[in-house]
């Protein structure tokens, strides 16, 4: 049997197998800081992408993007900026959630925005 780890991984992969269907480079997947990590960044057209995927096997459990907490945001966000900085991005930059549910994928644009005061950028 398969632990959530395995299955997480499993999700990923699957989410960047579709993500590639759509014309999205994959530029990273798993990036760790000490912030947290990153599951997928991409480049889509003139974007990069944060991706946080996020798998239910019941719908009893809640959607996925219930998920991805405030507080997750926030872990991905800062994330994020150490990415920007450490790849001096200048380009246009989204947070997408990857929401897996058994085998169905959707992906939810703009599930998240930066902060207005986001001065460290």
């Amino acid at each position: 049997m398969k632990n959530a780890r395995d299955i997480g991984f499993e999700k990923e992969k699957a989410v960047v197998n579709y993500l590639k269907n759509f014309k999205y480079k994959i530029l990273t997947t798993n990036f760790r800081t000490s912030f947290g990590e990153i599951d997928i960044i991409a480049k889509h057209n003139d974007t990069i992408v944060f991706i946080e995927v996020k798998y239910r096997k019941y719908p009893y459990s809640g959607t996925p993007q219930e998920a991805v907490t405030a507080k997750k945001q926030q872990k991905i966000i800062n994330s994020a900026v150490v990415y920007i900085k450490q790849n001096n991005i200048k380009d246009n930059i989204r947070f997408d959630v990857a929401s897996v549910n058994d085998n169905k994928i959707e992906i939810i644009n703009s599930a998240f925005t930066l902060p207005e005061n986001l001065y460290y950028l």
